[in-house]
């Protein structure tokens, strides 16, 4: 190690104990624990009553105490960390002194035997114990479980979801384990559809050339593009079309109430849960030689730099001339030749239109220095209809969805700013810069493990390089994903603070209004505001942000539990097929008892149990296991070779032996 990074360790090091001293003076604190599927936990305090505490304290496991993910708990501060300067830096540690309030009264747990129970998430203990009425539960069902008021790990049955490993019914579980809310019924349906739109002064754009671009199997079309002339000199008008839907969806409705208690569709494997309810969604949709409503933001373009120049905002009537999907668009793109039904009108359009984007976004990676992460993701693909788990497709970003999305992000951007120049509350899209702990831990980890220097990653041409400067290779996913790892969440809030990944300031969600409350909310403002009636106040949009923010995370954490899951049940099936099949991997994180690996063809983290290796293997370092008497060590970075040894369908995890 330098001189240098020794003098800023401890520096820092100096920083973080006396800041621990001067929290140990304020007493006890309390704040909300998150578990980790390792057993430790982190404590964020109470910002209000701590105002001067900064970051989260480290509750190792034995400190835990019985607390579970969610809860309000009381801690008090360990010593400071003895040792290496790496040690003290990683701040304060604490343990768990009382539980002030349970955050979850019910979960989720597959029934083994007995009264053994597992639960679903991972993040809680396995040592629950069953009382009173099995309702009828078999082993092998999902059930759902409510806490006992005596505050142990003790709970009785309150239903029964269905036989785990049957697809149905692990969604069922996912579903209830995350509390996410039913399909619509069919009366909450014919509801909806008795919706009648309402009328504003339109600009009537059905001679435009509109073209909707969407994934193959899309069943909402939200949004559209067009491409016109303009009058300024070396420009074009390029026109994002998207549905109106606060033309239909009033604020404070039944439906708006529907609405906002989802926050958002949910796209779960083989099961969508949409926000709005279907039968309106189609007939709000912009569909193909339908006569449609749009809220239409009209950019011009220079076709010289890719700069937006100037821009309006406009709701319109418009005809969409083709539906596109994205794979036909990229086989344009690749080759060339256009399908036999393309005439010469459209394929200049989707050329032009390609062309433009590229452009833009070449522009905005000059100006807005944004952060690409260009991870692969594999999607367990589930057939709807009747359930049945059909393969895994690797999902990359293409030049047909950078076309889409560039024309979106100009789009976001322009109303993000006509809020704030019409003085409209408004819901903002916002990234912080990552903090400086993560920021240390992630270059340390990359010196360690994989002899890279990060630098500084909250510098966004730091970050940028480093990506750039990555190997080619299986390593690169797992840096990244690392990285992604050491960044915040994106949130919404009612400020327009920083987006960091994006390099913008002033961004908003506008496109997607049938799919997210926080655009459909934005376009709801406007229309009052268009209409001069009485917007709704800042209070009540940052109630609402707040609560999208947390439902965002919650269908997240639904969506990759029931993803894993799917795809248990897949290797499952290979392993049925072929039991000596070997998998690469590459080591994400070591513990005291094995580590994860990353299975890059599967899009799955498995374990490998420290019994498992050859060798009498310990813990010595943050991320690496070392072999007694030896030099052979399997450490983060490492590539392995690996067999299936079992699964844990209740956990949601694949153990793996070495090959």
């Amino acid at each position: 190690m330098k001189k240098s990074r020794k003098k800023r360790l401890r520096r820092l090091a100096e920083r973080v104990v006396d800041r621990h001293r001067r929290r140990q003076q304020q007493g006890e604190i309390s704040g909300i624990i998150r578990m980790t599927v390792s057993g430790f936990g982190f404590v964020t305090p109470d910002s209000e009553k701590f105002p001067d505490i900064d970051g989260d304290v480290f509750i190792p496991a034995k400190f835990v105490n019985g607390a579970i993910d969610g809860d309000q708990v009381q801690i008090s501060l360990l010593p400071p960390r003895r040792g290496r300067p790496e040690d003290a830096a990683k701040g304060p540690s604490g343990k768990v002194i009382a539980i002030l309030e349970r955050d979850r009264q019910e979960f989720v747990g597959e029934l083994l035997a007995g009264s053994i129970l597992r639960p679903l998430d991972p993040r809680l203990p396995d040592d629950f114990v069953l009382t009173g009425s099995r309702k009828g539960a078999k082993r092998g069902d999902w059930v759902r479980v409510k806490f006992n008021e005596d505050g142990e790990h003790s709970g009785h049955i309150v239903s029964v979801i269905g036989k785990a490993g049957i697809v149905a019914s692990d969604l069922d579980a996912v579903m209830a384990e995350f509390d996410l809310p039913p399909m619509y019924t069919e009366k909450e349906e014919e509801i909806a559809l008795q919706l009648e739109s309402r009328e504003i002064d339109r600009l009537d754009c059905t001679d435009c050339f509109v073209l909707t671009i969407d994934p193959t199997d899309a069943k909402d079309f939200d949004d559209a593009l067009s491409l016109e002339k303009s009058d300024v000199e070396n420009c074009v008008v390029l026109g994002v079309h998207i549905a109106d839907v606060a033309a239909w969806v009033t604020p404070k409705s039944k439906v708006d109430e529907w609405a906002a208690e989802r926050a958002f569709s949910c796209y779960l494997p083989g099961r969508t849960l949409p926000m709005l309810p279907k039968k309106l969604t189609a007939k709000i949709s912009l569909q193909q030689d339908q006569l449609s409503l749009a809220n239409s933001v009209f950019l011009t373009v220079n076709t010289l730099t890719g700069e937006v120049v100037s821009g309006f905002r406009k709701h319109t009537h418009i005809k969409v001339a083709r539906r596109l999907d994205y794979d036909t668009v990229q086989q344009f793109h690749d080759t060339g030749k256009a399908p036999r039904d393309w005439d010469k009108q459209l394929r200049e359009q989707v050329d032009k239109l390609l062309k433009l984007t590229a452009l833009m976004r070449r522009f905005r990676e000059a100006n807005d220095k944004f952060i690409d992460l260009p991870l692969p993701e594999v999607r367990i693909i589930c057939n709807e209809a009747d359930n049945t788990i059909e393969g895994l497709k690797v999902k990359t970003s293409r030049e047909s969805e950078f076309m889409v999305e560039e024309a979106m992000l100009a789009a976001n951007q322009f109303v993000g700013q006509e809020l704030l120049d019409k003085h409209i509350a408004g819901i903002y899209r916002t990234h912080a810069i990552p903090d400086a702990e993560k920021t240390y831990e992630f270059a340390d980890m990359m010196l360690e493990s994989f002899k890279l220097s990060s630098g500084d990653i909250s510098n966004r041409d730091v970050c940028r390089n480093f990506i750039a400067s990555l190997p080619d290779d299986g390593r690169k996913n797992v840096i990244l994903n690392l990285l992604l790892r050491a960044m915040p969440r994106a949130i919404y809030q009612i400020h327009p603070e920083i987006h960091f990944a994006l390099g913008k300031s002033r961004y908003c969600h506008f496109t997607s209004p049938i799919r997210r409350y926080t655009d459909l909310i934005v376009h709801q403002q406007l229309w009052n505001h268009d209409c001069n009636i009485r917007t709704r106040s800042g209070r009540t949009i940052e109630r609402v942000a707040a609560w999208c923010t947390e439902q965002e995370e919650v269908n997240d954490n639904a969506y990759f539990a029931a993803s894993d899951r799917m795809k248990l049940r897949y290797l499952a099936d290979e392993f049925a097929r072929d039991a000596s099949k070997i998998y690469e991997g590459i080591i994400t994180k070591v513990l005291n008892n094995g580590f994860q690996v990353d299975v890059s063809e599967l899009g799955l983290y498995g374990f490998v149990k420290k019994e498992r290796l050859r060798g009498n293997f310990h813990r010595r370092r943050n991320y690496q296991l070392d072999e007694e008497n030896a030099k052979s060590s399997c450490k983060v970075g490492n590539y392995i070779y690996l067999r299936l040894d079992s699964i844990d369908f209740a956990r949601g995890c694949a153990n793996f032996s070495p090959a």
